[in-house]
This record gives C-alpha cells, sequence and structure tokens, in this order.
C-alpha cells in the first residue's frame, strides 16, 4: 500500500510540475491576451504598456525589468515571480 502512496504523489509532484509550467507567461513573447490571463494584477493597460516597452527598448533581460513600465511595481512582479519567464527570442510585435 506504501508503495502505491508513494507512486500517486510522485506523480501528482509530475503533474503539478508540468501544469505550472505550462502557465508561465514569457514577457518578451507573450501577446496582451496571455500576459492578461498569466499574470495577477495585469489587465489591458498594463499588457499594452508592457508591449509597448519591449517595442521600443528591446527584450527584458529578467522579470524585475518590467518596473520600468509604467503601472508595473515590484508588488505586482513579486505577485507574479513564480508565473514570469524570460526568454531571449525576439518579442511579437
Amino acid at each position: 500500500m506504501d508503495v502505491i502512496k508513494k507512486l500517486l504523489f510522485v506523480l501528482l509532484l509530475c503533474f503539478i510540475g508540468i501544469a505550472a509550467a505550462a502557465d508561465a507567461v514569457d514577457i518578451n513573447t507573450a501577446d496582451s491576451e496571455s500576459l492578461m490571463k498569466g499574470l495577477k494584477g495585469v489587465g489591458p493597460e498594463e499588457a499594452a504598456a508592457i508591449i509597448e516597452y519591449r517595442q521600443q527598448h528591446g527584450p527584458f533581460k529578467d522579470a524585475d525589468g518590467l518596473t520600468q513600465v509604467k503601472g508595473i511595481g515590484k508588488k505586482l512582479i513579486d505577485m507574479n515571480r513564480g508565473m514570469i519567464t524570460v526568454s531571449k527570442a525576439t518579442p511579437q510585435r
């Protein structure tokens, strides 16, 4: 019985890890809808500001770079830190 419980626990952890990775938002490539759906506290204005900023200044180097975007503060970044990814890919415009 313990073996079954351990196996179920491992499977649950794997599922949680996959689900979390699938919900991550790459702030260098995400479109407006993805930013709003994936990040708490990001509405249409903030999403548009993120996209406009990266179009004008290039890709973000890390999540903390979002503090340069008008309307985005450290609190919002900290609240979403586990969901934010940063690729070196060319941003979508």
